[in-house]
């Protein structure tokens, strides 16, 4: 029987889930728990686009802005966290409301991460000084399902996919298929029109800049590894080093954060949740939410 009790709202970034969120969670009269690979980071609050002083304020959010940028996170410390997190809220008799953005996250929150075999940093080390074409054909004859599966721009993944065949002498692949401990009790991913939603990230980078996003990241004296890699940090630096120019840097990243939002819905879309349109109404959200709550709360 699973031993974590919560809800969860995923969706795509810039979908609306924020918003949403603090209308189900006051209803419910529950706490949030963030699921997103970057909110947890404190220092670039307007880059990772970060709930609102104003939402913090109105319902408790838990794991935004907890880690500092020095800090190194995955799914299994994300999970850690998040499991933790959720327990306490359990005992005190409260559902949280999860609001996901980042999928591997939200599964190893689910305890269906795959079992896969440790790091090897010296394999990795070699692995990384071969092309990327010679990686994917490598990757080919090893797992041909993976091969295609991947994203073949995401040298990272590529690597970490052979470094898994190369150590257990098994496909990645057969290590993906894992049934979830701690499912939620209910989910629900919201979806918008593509060229809606494209509308809508287009609008949030531009309100980013006018709120400072480029004096954000100039104040960032050191960042770790993971934190670096939130969309936009190294195109802003390069704009800071005279790199690139404003609308560059701007279009660059917006087009990030729409291929983002697609592999996000690719994603979900796979996951058994009810599939919502964010414009549809916010009382049906509560109520699918509510309904499947009854009689869980301890």
């Amino acid at each position: 029987m699973p031993s974590l009790r919560y809800l969860v709202l995923a969706g795509p970034t810039a979908v609306g889930k924020t918003e949403l969120s603090i209308q189900i969670a006051l209803a419910l009269k529950t706490e949030i728990v963030s699921c997103d690979a970057y909110q947890i980071y404190s220092g670039l609050e307007l880059l990772t686009a970060q709930p609102s002083c104003s939402n913090l304020a109105t319902v408790r959010h838990h794991l935004i802005g907890s880690l500092s940028l020095t800090e190194a996170c995955d799914a299994y410390k994300y999970a850690a966290l998040a499991r933790s997190t959720i327990s306490d809220l359990n005992r005190r008799g409260m559902i949280p409301l999860v609001v996901a953005g980042t999928g591997f996250y939200l599964e190893g929150l689910e305890g269906s991460m795959p079992e896969l075999p440790a790091a090897d940093f010296e394999l990795r080390q070699e692995l990384s000084r071969q092309p990327t074409a010679d990686l994917l054909l490598e990757l080919k004859m090893r797992d041909s399902v993976t091969s295609v599966r991947i994203d073949h721009r995401n040298r990272r993944r590529i690597i970490r996919a052979l470094e898994v065949c190369m150590l257990s002498g098994k496909p990645f692949s057969n290590s993906l298929e894992r049934e979830a401990t701690d499912p939620p009790v209910a989910a629900v991913t919201l979806v918008r029109p593509r060229s809606e939603l494209v509308e809508r990230i287009e609008r949030r980078v531009d309100e980013m800049f006018k709120q400072g996003v480029i004096e954000e990241v100039a104040a960032v004296e050191t960042i770790g590894s993971t934190a670096s890699k939130a969309i936009g940090f190294q195109l802003i630096r390069d704009l800071l080093a005279g790199k690139i120019d404003e609308t560059v840097c701007r279009e660059e990243i917006k087009r990030q954060t729409r291929n983002y939002a697609k592999r996000q819905m690719t994603w979900f879309r796979r996951k058994p949740f009810a599939i919502i349109e964010a414009e549809s109404s916010t009382s049906r959200i509560i109520e699918v939410f509510r309904a499947a709550s009854v009689g869980l709360a301890p």
